[in-house]
Parts: C-alpha cells; sequence; structure tokens
C-alpha cells in the first residue's frame, strides 16, 4: 500500500502541518514549510528519555567521534545507527529525537517524532529507527508523513530496518580502535610503509611490523580514521585486503 496516499497534501498541507522543537525548556511550533529555517544548534531533544526497570527498550547513551560527545538512544537498533553514522565519512551533528510531527490524514491529526537528524558535509538526514518485522501500518503511514515533510525541507528520510549481518560487526570491530591510541614505537610509520608497497591480507600487513599483536590494535585504528582503506562489502577478517587510502580521506587522528 501506497501510505503517501492517505496523506492530506492538498496545496496549503506544509503550511497547515506543523514541527514543534524544543529550545532550552520552551517548546515551539512552526509549519513545515519553515523547517529549513529552524536553528539547528540551538534545539535539544524534544522529549525526554527515560530510564526504568520495568522498560522493554534499552535506552543509553553513546559517544561519537565526530561530535566528540555522548547522544541518546532508545534501542539497540538506535545505538547501532550511531555507530555506523559516526564511521560514515562527513558526519558533523546528530540530532536525537529532534521535533515532533503534527500532520493530517483523513482530516485527522496524528504526531510522531522522527528518531534522528543527522547533519552532514553532504546535506540533513532525517531517520527512523525500526525493525522490519516490528513496523505496523500506522507506523508506515507516520514514515510517509515524515518523507513528505523531510522532502519539503530538501532533506533526505530513511528508516533504518536492518542491518546485514557483516555490516554491523564490521563497524563494531573498527570501533574499538576509534578513540585517541598513543604511538610510541612508531607503528603507525611500519603500517603505512608496508601498505604503500601495494594491497595486502590484513593479517599479513600486521606481521610485517616489529610487534605484530601491537600493530594490530593501530591498523584498526587508521582503518576508522581512513588512512588505511579496506573493501567492507564483505566481513573483515585476516584475510581482508588492506591498502593506503588515499591523503584527501583521511580524518584527522585524536589525541
Amino acid at each position: 500500500m501506497d501510505y503517501a496516499q492517505v496523506l492530506d497534501l492538498d496545496p496549503k498541507w506544509p503550511s497547515r502541518w506543523t514541527t514543534t522543537w524544543k529550545f532550552g525548556s520552551a517548546l515551539v511550533a512552526s509549519p513545515v514549510c519553515d523547517l529549513d529555517r529552524v536553528d539547528l544548534g540551538r534545539s535539544v531533544p524534544v522529549r525526554r528519555f527515560t530510564w526504568r526497570t520495568d522498560q522493554f527498550h534499552r535506552p543509553g547513551l553513546e559517544y561519537l567521534m565526530a561530535t566528540d560527545r555522548h547522544h541518546g538512544f532508545e534501542s539497540h537498533e538506535e545505538e547501532r545507527l550511531l555507530l555506523v553514522a559516526d564511521f560514515a565519512a562527513g558526519l558533523v551533528e546528530a540530532l536525537c529525537q529532534p521535533f515532533r510531527l503534527r500532520f493530517l490524514s483523513g482530516g485527522k491529526a496524528i504526531q510522531h517524532t522522527p528518531d534522528f537528524l543527522l547533519v552532514t558535509e553532504s546535506g540533513l538526514f532525517l531517520i527512523d529507527v525500526r525493525p522490519a518485522d516490528r513496523i505496523k501500518p500506522e507506523d508506515a503511514q507516520k514514515f510517509a508523513a515524515t518523507a513528505e515533510a523531510a522532502l519539503s525541507a530538501g532533506w533526505q528520510y530513511g528508516v533504518v530496518a536492518g542491518w546485514r549481518q557483516h555490516v554491523w560487526t564490521n563497524v563494531d570491530a573498527l570501533s574499538a580502535e576509534r578513540r585517541p591510541l598513543p604511538d610510541v614505537l612508531g607503528i603507525q610509520c611500519q603500517l603505512r610503509e608496508a601498505a604503500a608497497q601495494g594491497p595486502l591480507p590484513f593479517g599479513e600487513l600486521v606481521e610485517r611490523c616489529r610487534i605484530p599483536a601491537i600493530a594490530r590494535a593501530h591498523a584498526i585504528h587508521l582503518l576508522w580514521h581512513r588512512h588505511l582503506g579496506v573493501d567492507l562489502s564483505g566481513p573483515f577478517g585476516d584475510a581482508s585486503l588492506v591498502r593506503l587510502a588515499p591523503q584527501q580521506h583521511h580524518r584527522e587522528l585524536p589525541r
């Protein structure tokens, strides 16, 4: 079913649909047509996260290298999205529970709060996270309305319904060494020199260093920060080919 067909999308819908943002302790509502004028830097989550012993979802805070602070999530699936976004190139800001959308369908007002608004160097991405087997018809209707609102502001929109298993395990493995990693033994120079000779399997690359066990940690650190490159279309392991990444792809190494 095309759920966009049940939305009230007459010519004036961008003025009749509204978004509610939170700035400090104040809630501010504005029409969807003004969505691209919101001061994102001043906004805070439109609703508070709750922690209770009897709740079924698992909220928490995930640290992102791109923003150098923690961001809230309400489930393991949302936590995974944040980690993958941190790994993806160009993330500038991640806003959780950014606003509440009020839209009309069949003359009835319905509300929905998207999960994340990701600000990247290539544009803004509004995202909902929901496992595919848990998307109900009313959820699909809300996602269709959110997609229309995002499109009106020139934003991208998507629903993260799941991950291929190797995608999550790859990013999770690389994230283990994303934080500052002192290189007192000069291992990273050894890795770069070895990788510059041509693509090498990860296991062979680290064996060419003075202390292979330590080289593994530094190689993963360089892979996360794009100083080394690897094909992640399949599971990452010792057989994965690693190469020296072009200079323009490098991220600044944390200190």
